[in-house]
């Protein structure tokens, strides 16, 4: 069994800052990439960002400047830094796990709610 616990959403203004955090644990073997989602009302899901063991980082166009990924492989745990935070950030976020053997695992989801 694998567990993600993600923590850090909230509610929080425009133009202020949040940070994700998400571990994971149990029989989980040789994490390859590890990543954050997320999904807004009425839309699909949507990646975020991703980090891979190596460090190797993408950014969906509309985070990039604004939002910072990293890991601590040693934790297990991958960080979402968001900064400046706009209403259109407003969503679930999700941490997702990809192992050594290609196979995912999803965490709970976490709310984030920016007002304007």
């Amino acid at each position: 069994q694998v567990q993600l616990v993600e923590s850090g959403g909230g509610l929080v203004q425009a133009g202020g800052s949040l940070r994700l955090s998400c571990a994971a644990s149990g029989s989980i073997f040789s994490i390859a990439a590890m990543g954050w989602y997320r999904q807004a009302p009425g839309k699909q899901r949507e990646l975020v960002a991703i980090i891979t063991r190596g460090g190797n980082t993408n950014y969906a166009d509309s985070v990039k400047g604004r939002f910072t990924i990293s890991r601590d492989n040693a934790k297990n745990t991958v960080y979402l830094q968001m900064n400046s935070l706009k209403p259109e950030d407003t969503a679930v976020y999700y941490c997702k796990v990809l192992d050594g053997l290609l196979r995912d695992y999803w965490g709970q989801g976490t709310q984030v709610t920016v007002s304007s």
